[in-house]
């Protein structure tokens, strides 16, 4: 899968040219803060296959959690655009700041479900998982 995409003001850019490893919608509570409360649509692809092409983001991590993800962001809009994952093998990269969010194509799984709001919606077909999919 090859995509570029970047931020709402046009300050940071990024390209990706790797196979995702998942796919899917997330309803877990932080993923509702950082998309505005709705469920948060993701590609988690090798960091490998990740890099910034324009721009430097800023970071957030908590450092009150045990495993604390790092949140890159624009500095000028604060656009979210990926989160890294405890362990730096991985990334997620939000699927709004795809150019062609399209290529998407729509989630592999719809992930947890527990914490969902009674006005998230998953579309017909999607395996649902109250945390993770079995590995």
């Amino acid at each position: 899968m090859k995509f570029q995409g970047g931020c709402y003001c046009g300050a940071i850019r990024y390209a990706v040219d790797g196979e995702p490893l998942f796919q899917a919608q997330c309803q877990c509570r932080p993923c509702q803060y950082v998309s505005g409360g709705g469920p948060n649509f993701f590609i988690m692809m090798p960091v490998g296959a990740f890099s910034y092409t324009q721009g430097t983001v800023s970071q957030f991590t908590r450092p009150d959690l045990d495993a604390p993800r790092t949140r890159d962001f624009c500095p000028t809009c604060g656009t979210h655009l990926t989160t890294r994952q405890p362990g730096g093998q991985t990334l997620v990269v939000k699927v709004g700041t795809m150019d062609d969010p399209t290529l998407y194509g729509g989630p592999s799984a719809a992930i947890h479900m527990a914490e969902a709001q009674p006005f998230h919606c998953v579309a017909k077909g999607v395996p649902q998982y109250d945390r993770l999919p079995p590995r």
